[in-house]
């Protein structure tokens, strides 16, 4: 049988957790044998901070009643022997709701008030407002407390026209959109704006994040959602419903939320669901599947995808079926096959992506970890060589040695001025990065557009100031390229002239590359223009609207700057890190050189037994180097598969 989704992300997990423990081994042994610098230490503590943290988002997005919340039940929660997500018959989920795990906060479900729309805080804004959202403690070990307390999401509340308006949910251009008006002038409306929910699953506590939207309307309305939680998401799973195929509403979802130049095709699943319905007691299972393989194939091409990206199934029959641990009812419901899709797919790209972050963070420090030891190698034989030419000598010859030696140190204490200066512009160059990514400079820029966004009536310029925006926030990124090409220049011309005047093995690592967070800002930028065509001119024309877009965008902005700051931050760290660490191995080579000296003039054997002494450190740093490649190797290897981990015991000494 293919092995499920929930065994694909506990494997993940452990990979996740094993990698992050060797990570954290190699760090002691690292500063056990004093090869711990400030930039491997920064390199080796963000390798597994993003072990742990690394979070998997599975959204599930589809119009209203195609069973959203019945397949997250499946797949996630059967264990239960219950439904846990409301799934009855019409409208369930109101709101997005995400359902995820934090150590820190204890198991509860956490409910904004959809008043909040009049307001002009973001989502990412109210998240830091723990105080305002309604907070209901759950009971993990209580599934019927569990389900209960779930119930809530799909909570409502009647409204005026004016006031569904205000908050989103009425357009008079789009009256077929609009939610039905009842005999009072009254419509519904979703009671809260946006769950969270904090349970102790095994699958939430190893970083899987689940978010479960509501329909075209609610999406809409929420632009957040569009501009930063669907589009992160690492998996996409569309629904439709078998017996009706591609409906217009389903096909303005694809379209306008979903499918983008830059989305990965393998990171969008579409799960035609409700299969069970199509069962027929007078049609043959034959005549049935034919029936299946028409729709997968309508839709197909429809939507313009594979078709093996289009699986058919019954989420319904499927959680029945592992409740009642029917297996037969399990394959007939073809779940087994939408679990193997999401967990060699989705998981194993993951797993391959972050494994291939982990490989290359673990290739340069291996590399910096190398030049220290070199160093001290290269230390020794000069140490050695000096000796060796002392022997023999007199006791005027060994104090000449030292004199030189002591003048050497002079001078190269001297030449500190010249270090200076690098670090300097080095400092002075940096600081011009951070202004240009800073929050001050970003702040500015969406000023400008919140000003445009905001004036009254049709915003007939938006497009081009979003455009214009988007554009100078590109020219900041290249300029910070340009930079950061500037300042690996300098480091590499004075690393140049130290390694050839004091003999170091300086060597700056690779500058970032901003190209990624220009990719970013065409993706922001295209999931964006959604809401400035002819169809969102009502919902641009309220300011409280436009306002919350303006602030979605900011917040998803700032990510990207962030991250991209935080590249620079550490290729800077990693240059200054190299170069403290070589002038601190130099000057404790001069001690060294000294001590040796003077205990040579002590004593008669001094020079002899110094000599020993240097052949066993040599030794000594040769099994330094050899268990640095055996740990760093190790590593690098694991990456290759999700068991190696467990396969082999390297010890660490």
């Amino acid at each position: 049988m293919a092995t499920s989704f929930n065994d694909q992300f506990d494997q993940h997990g452990t990979w996740r957790r094993e990698f992050a423990l060797r990570l954290k081994l190699l760090a002691e042994w690292l500063k056990d044998h004093e090869l711990l610098d400030a930039g491997v230490e920064e390199r080796l503590l963000r390798l597994e901070t993003q072990l742990r943290s690394d979070k998997v988002m599975v959204a599930f997005v589809a119009e209203f009643s195609r069973g959203k919340s019945e397949m997250i039940n499946a797949l996630f929660f059967a264990g239960y022997g219950r439904r846990i997500m409301p799934a009855s018959a019409g409208r369930t989920t109101m709101c997005p709701t995400e359902m995820g795990y934090d150590a820190e906060v204890p198991p509860c479900l956490r409910l904004l008030p959809i008043e909040t729309r009049l307001q002009p805080q973001a989502l990412m804004e109210w998240r830091m407002a723990p105080e305002k959202w309604t907070r209901i403690d759950l009971d993990v070990n209580n599934p019927q407390q569990l389900a209960k307390a779930l119930e809530k999401v799909a909570e409502t509340i009647r409204a005026t026209q004016e006031e569904a308006r205000a908050l989103g949910f009425w357009n008079a251009q789009a009256p077929e959109d609009n939610p039905v008006v009842d005999a009072q002038g009254m419509v519904e409306v979703p009671r809260w704006r946006h769950a969270l929910i904090n349970i102790a699953h095994p699958l939430l506590k190893q970083g899987l994040v689940i978010l479960d939207t509501p329909g075209l309307n609610a999406i809409g309305a929420e632009p957040e959602l569009t501009v930063s939680l669907i589009p992160q998401a690492h998996a996409v799973v569309f629904m439709l419903g078998a017996d009706t195929g591609v409906t217009k509403s389903d096909l303005a979802i694809w379209r306008e939320h979903l499918i983008t130049e830059s989305t990965d095709p393998e990171a969008r699943l579409v799960v035609l669901n409700k299969i069970d319905t199509l069962w027929d007691a007078l049609s043959t299972p034959a005549q049935i599947q034919t029936q299946i393989d028409r729709q997968r194939t309508s839709t197909a091409d429809i939507l313009g995808i594979p078709k093996e990206r289009v699986i058919a199934v019954s989420a319904q029959k499927g959680l029945v079926a592992k409740v009642t641990e029917d297996d037969a009812l399990l394959r007939q419901s073809c779940l087994p096959v939408l679990e193997d899709v999401l967990g060699h797919g989705m998981m194993g790209k993951r797993q391959q992506i972050l494994a291939s972050a982990m490989k290359g963070g673990i290739t340069d420090l291996r590399a910096e970890t190398g030049r220290v030891i070199n160093i001290r190698k290269r230390d020794l034989t000069e140490q050695m060589m000096e000796l060796q030419s002392l022997q023999g000598k007199n006791a005027n010859v060994i104090k000449h040695m030292r004199n030189r030696i002591s003048q050497e140190q002079a001078e190269f204490d001297q030449g500190g001025a010249k270090i200076h200066a690098v670090r300097s512009v080095h400092l002075r160059l940096l600081r011009e990065v951070f202004n240009i990514l800073g929050a001050a400079m970003l702040k500015k820029e969406m000023a400008g557009l919140g000003d445009t966004l905001l004036q009254k009536g049709l915003k007939l310029g938006v497009k081009r100031a979003y455009s214009e925006t988007f554009d100078r926030l590109r020219a900041n990124l290249q300029r910070v390229q340009a930079l950061c090409a500037e300042i690996q220049t300098m480091l590499e011309a004075s690393f140049t002239a130290l390694n050839a005047e004091y003999g170091f093995s300086l060597q700056p690592p690779a500058q970032p590359d901003m190209a990624r967070f220009t990719v970013d800002l065409d993706t922001i930028e295209r999931n964006h223009l959604q809401y400035l065509g002819l169809g969102n001119a009502f919902r641009l024309a309220q300011p409280e609207f436009a306002d919350r877009l303006v602030r979605a965008l900011s917040t998803r902005l700032r990510t990207v700057h962030e991250t991209a700051l935080a590249d620079v931050e550490l290729w800077s760290k990693a240059s200054a890190a190299q170069l403290d660490a070589q002038l601190r191995e130099r000057r404790r080579n001069f001690v060294r050189r000294i001590e040796a000296i003077d205990r040579i003039s002590q004593a008669a054997g001094g020079l002899e037994d110094r000599i020993g002494e240097i052949n066993l450190q040599s030794n000594a740093l040769n099994v330094l180097d050899d268990k640095l490649m055996e740990l760093t190797s190790y590593l690098v290897a694991a990456h290759q598969s999700s068991t190696a981990l467990t396969e082999v015991d390297v010890e660490l000494v």
